[in-house]
């Protein structure tokens, strides 16, 4: 992937990369913006190539979980145009968007599991209008999705006997069972402790190198960044101030890229002094 090094967007630049009607990207942003009762997108462009993983990252309250709703479908820009799955979903009926979102899926913050089927049903239920595996055949695959993630030995429990990490490699493993080519995470690791948030990580990395599935990541965790991302990009009110390679994210100028990052490091300080 050509970035021609880091890039510090102005607000409002548009990425030069981005000027084609024809997708070029597996998922784009090009100019994009949404106001609800304030501007919560300001022309944010950017884009991740199959099998690549895009992180996004910012303060609370920046579009990130927006950016994500976009990415789905669920919401439309006011402005801009996206592509998911190499197709323009900007203004595509719901129709089209259900094959998209075959495709990609999404790994939300809370789960999403149900609290009245165990493990190994929150994932079978993924299954149960795939056509192509009989009963046997997919108590296989969750069996072999449960082992993917490290939780062989839970396929019996309920969600609520599971850790918060546990539950979210749970959704992981029901995510994979539709077979997508790429997957979105909402913040996997907040809440969790650092042994779990390595896992996680760990866990999202490996399916990167062995499914060659495209990732994007919503996080406030820069040691999540830097573990599996290829790229990133930085919102501040809205705007992307930041898109270019992980690796030069400490070379940006930006004050607020600098300050951000700042912060990160006296919070890990912290935490070694209370070790």
């Amino acid at each position: 992937m050509d970035f021609e090094g880091a890039r510090d967007h102005s607000p409002g630049a548009a990425n030069p990369d981005v000027s084609s009607d024809i997708p070029q990207h597996y998922i784009e942003f090009r100019n994009v913006s949404k106001t609800f009762d304030r501007p919560v997108l300001k022309n944010v462009s950017f884009y991740v190539d199959a099998g690549q993983t895009i992180a996004i990252i910012g303060r609370s309250g920046v579009g990130k979980s927006v950016t994500l709703s976009h990415i789905m479908g669920f919401m439309k820009p006011d402005s801009g145009t996206i592509i998911v799955a190499n197709s323009n979903i900007t203004n595509c009926p719901e129709e089209q968007l259900r094959k998209i979102r075959r495709k990609v899926t999404m790994v939300f913050q809370s789960g999403a599991l149900f609290d009245s089927l165990t493990v190994g049903e929150n994932i079978l239920f993924s299954l149960e209008l795939r056509e192509d595996y009989n009963e046997e055949n997919k108590e296989e695959v969750v069996d072999g999705l449960l082992k993917m993630v490290d939780l062989a030995n839970f396929k019996d429990a309920y969600p609520g006997d599971l850790s918060t990490g546990y539950k979210r490699a749970v959704a992981i493993a029901r995510a994979l069972a539709a077979q997508p080519e790429c997957i979105l995470y909402d913040e996997p690791t907040t809440m969790v402790d650092p042994i779990m948030s390595d896992h996680l990580g760990n866990l999202m990395l490996n399916l990167k190198k062995k499914l060659g599935l495209t990732s994007v990541v919503v996080t406030h965790d820069l040691d999540l960044m830097r573990k599996v991302a290829d790229t990133v990009v930085f919102l501040f009110k809205g705007e992307a101030i930041y898109f270019g390679p992980v690796a030069d994210l400490e070379k940006s100028e930006h004050p607020h890229v600098k300050q951000f990052l700042a912060m990160d490091r006296v919070e890990v300080a912290g935490k070694i002094e209370e070790v």
